[in-house]
């Protein structure tokens, strides 16, 4: 039951939801098609992509939340949960099984499974992780993927659980597959190619 609920609550369109409430179009037909908070961010506006990421995060912390103190789940059976909400958000039922590439849900879920499990300064190695190269390469995707590289050794490091690490290396796996798969015509082009390591994370000039 806690998969199932991992997983409609990961499936919840965010990104489609916020841009149709306010601009009445599909996020999948703007920018580069994403679900997912930068997209949303340069193709509608600041606050609709805040609230876009705050959803998505929420989704996953949400689905572990319920996993852990509603149905008193064990470690193993939440983390699992925390999983199905990224499928769900990569995979939603609602959009034909289109969705984002699962950043959001997936550092949701960490924000409570790394302190609820006794690994708090780990979320604090997590978040430099991310905000160091974000701020050398202004690129989300890359900074996001060092830090989801890093998990596995994090999570065996602080916890020596087998079955977490795997979870831990499924997921960066599933998100970079995604990525590709999702990228296969900007990673042709050289020019694009480059976007995806540097990326300029600014929304773009509409009037240029």
């Amino acid at each position: 039951m806690s998969l199932l609920i991992g997983y409609f609550l990961g499936s919840i369109p965010s990104a489609y939801l916020v841009t149709r409430r306010l601009t009445g179009r599909d996020i999948r037909q703007m920018g580069g098609g994403n679900m997912g908070g930068l997209n949303t961010f340069r193709e509608v506006g600041v606050g609709a992509g805040a609230a876009v990421v705050l959803m998505d995060l929420a989704k996953g912390a949400l689905a572990v939340s319920v996993a852990y103190y509603l149905l008193i789940q064990n470690a193993q059976w939440v983390i699992l949960t925390g999983f199905a909400a990224v499928i769900g958000h990569n995979w939603p039922i609602w959009l034909d099984f289109k969705g984002g590439k699962g950043l959001g849900p997936a550092f949701g879920a960490m924000l409570f499974l790394l302190p609820v499990y006794g690994l708090p300064q780990h979320l604090l190695i997590l978040a430099l992780l991310v905000f160091i190269p974000l701020a050398i390469t202004r690129n989300i995707a890359l900074a996001t993927g060092i830090a989801l590289f890093s998990l596995p050794f994090l999570v065996w490091y602080g916890s020596h659980s087998e079955f977490a690490t795997l979870i831990s290396v499924l997921l960066f796996l599933m998100i970079g597959i995604k990525f590709v798969l999702d990228n296969k015509k900007n990673l042709r082009d050289p020019a694009n190619r480059r976007n995806l390591i540097v990326d300029h994370w600014k929304r773009p000039d509409k009037n240029s």
